[in-house]
């Protein structure tokens, strides 16, 4: 057998079946399929009995005790019997043509780790669309994640993720982290002196968070992580990784400037003194409107709807500050107070 499905689940009985559903329309057929329950309080296991009953699929379903994503998927990947495994997470669906694309990339030019790019589907939230906007959009952190258009080389991250299993063994697969752990283990394999490429057709429709709240969540764990990885592996910080921390202490700034501008208008009594204020304001609000009009505008051609351009800016903001927001704390309390690993939002990982 080629390739092997690992699927870790936390709560999502109904994107599990429709991840699984999705898997039954491949055109390749010779894989198996490893769900792994960690833990979870609304289980898998009658989506599961569903399609074991209905013969679509070879699949395994795995229980337990909750440990996070990392130790679930390599959980899984012991009682793979795959040439390669395929890392998915639950809240993923598969084209009908994800295998094919794979298949044919790996028989083109092997290698040894792989991943593929992500997008939204028709039948997601607006909100949805602009968050999936702001993670692959090249004026957000598109180009830090790896794609055609990337900033830093192509690191394959565990929604979509493809690794020889003798390597995945070799490795020790990932490490036990709440959040970076695909970084680290991508890290890791580059380390090792692997072949890992993207694969730009196999790319997955990927639902990601559903409201803002749990995206800023997200968003602020992933900077955080990013220093972590820092600490583990210096050599992996670039200054590509820095932009979203420089994005947000000069919002930060501009935002001051704005206000004291408005302080300067009431203030100071001459009406010279009062335009310098108004000035001042105007001047720091311009890059910030700037840069709106910049996320409106793409992301209304991309996904043609004004909606959804007018929710990629909150996307867009919320994505960066937040990354930047949890960066600049992991930085004060791992690199200038010297306290060990460690991440906030823990409860509830996967909602």
């Amino acid at each position: 057998m080629k390739y092997s499905f690992i699927i870790p689940v936390y709560n999502r009985p109904e994107e599990t079946a429709e991840l699984l559903e999705s898997l039954t329309h491949q055109h390749i057929k010779d894989f198996e399929v490893i769900v792994v329950e960690d833990g979870s309080a609304r289980p898998s296991d009658k989506v599961c009995d569903r399609y074991k009953e209905l013969g679509n699929l070879r699949l395994t379903y795995l229980v337990k005790e909750n440990g996070g994503p990392g130790k679930a998927r390599n959980y899984g990947v012991e009682k793979a019997q795959g040439e390669y495994v395929i890392i998915l997470d639950s809240d993923v669906v598969l084209p009908d043509s994800y295998l094919q694309a794979v298949d044919d990339e790996l028989r083109r030019e092997p290698c040894d780790a792989f991943g593929g790019p992500d997008r939204a589907d028709s039948s997601f939230t607006p909100t949805q669309k602009a968050i999936s906007y702001s993670m692959t959009s090249f004026f957000t952190t598109g180009g830090i994640r790896g794609g055609k258009k990337k900033l830093d080389k192509f690191y394959p991250r565990s929604f979509n993720m493809g690794i020889r299993r003798s390597i995945y063994l070799q490795l020790g697969g990932f490490a036990d982290m709440r959040f970076g752990e695909d970084i680290d283990f991508s890290i890791r394999i580059f380390k090792a002196g692997c072949s890992c490429r993207l694969f730009p057709g196999a790319w997955v429709y990927h639902k990601r968070r559903t409201d803002f709240r749990k995206f800023w969540r997200q968003v602020f764990n992933s900077g955080i992580a990013r220093i972590n990885l820092y600490k583990k592996y210096p050599e992996s910080l670039k200054l590509v990784h820095l932009l979203p921390m420089l994005f947000t202490v000069g919002v930060a700034l501009l935002m001051l400037g704005f206000l004291a501008g408005i302080a300067l208008f009431f203030l100071l009594p001459s009406g010279m003194q009062q335009a310098t204020g108004i000035a001042v304001s105007l001047l720091c609000l311009l890059p910030i409107l700037l840069y709106a009009g910049i996320i409106f505008f793409d992301a209304n051609i991309q996904c043609n709807s004004a909606k959804i351009g007018l929710l990629a800016i909150r996307a867009a903001f919320t994505q960066l500050i937040g990354y930047g927001c949890g960066f600049l704390t992991a930085w004060w309390r791992r690199c200038v107070k010297g306290q060990d690993e460690f991440s906030a939002y823990k409860k509830n990982f996967y909602k």
